[in-house]
């Protein structure tokens, strides 16, 4: 039976202790698993630098604007991105990707060529009623292969106010050189008419 007025007081710890052998022994172990489980790869020091020159630059450049700017530019990517999830988007549109925009720059060079688009005679614009349909062939692309010393001189004296009034072209466009057969259809009242010079037939710039 053990006295209930005696009281037990812990006892330092030594390196001889139990528990700090056992301890010891568990870090020594420890370390020896983790001698066995290779290093994470660590990210080297010239990238360290270049990320924190990153983000000096960033917070010098939020330092300078005021608490209004900032308010503005929150609010704008805010509905930015509101409007890329509405539209299935699934990321913030800051920057267009490079590409994106190698795609445009090719689908606005893209050279002057002949194209082809079957549609109803109505749809033409010409006033005529009618459900037929016609392959329609036009003319699409730019010319900046094409462009002469003659364009260069007339933008240049368009630019120094040479020609003011007149409406003329700088610049080559992707038109028709030559026009394809007549188109004949009948409209919704069985009236037969043949158009001229609707389809074109070669492209050039001109």
């Amino acid at each position: 039976m053990f006295n209930g007025s005696r009281k037990y007081t812990p006892l330092p710890s030594s390196p001889s202790s139990p528990r700090a052998s056992s301890s010891s022994s568990s870090s020594s172990s420890s370390s020896t698993s983790a001698s066995s489980v290779p290093a994470a790869p660590r990210r080297s020091p010239r990238a360290l630098q270049h990320h924190s020159s990153l983000l000096a630059q960033y917070s010098s450049l939020l330092e300078s604007y005021t608490e209004g700017e900032i308010r503005q530019l929150i609010s704008a990517l805010v509905e930015r991105y509101s409007q890329a999830m509405n539209s299935g988007g699934h990321e913030l549109p800051l920057f267009p990707r490079s590409g994106s925009r190698r795609k445009r720059a090719r689908a606005r060079h893209k050279p002057c060529a002949l194209k082809e688009l079957e549609v109803s005679v109505s749809e033409l614009g010409l006033g005529y009623e009618s459900d037929e349909t016609v392959l329609f062939r036009y003319c699409s692309g730019t010319c900046e292969a094409a462009v002469r010393s003659y364009d260069l001189s007339l933008k240049s004296m368009r630019s120094k106010r040479r020609i003011k009034k007149e409406k003329v072209r700088a610049r080559p466009c992707c038109r028709p050189l030559a026009y394809d057969d007549d188109v004949s259809f009948l409209d919704t009242y069985n009236r037969y008419y043949t158009v001229n010079e609707l389809s074109a037939k070669e492209c050039g710039c001109v």
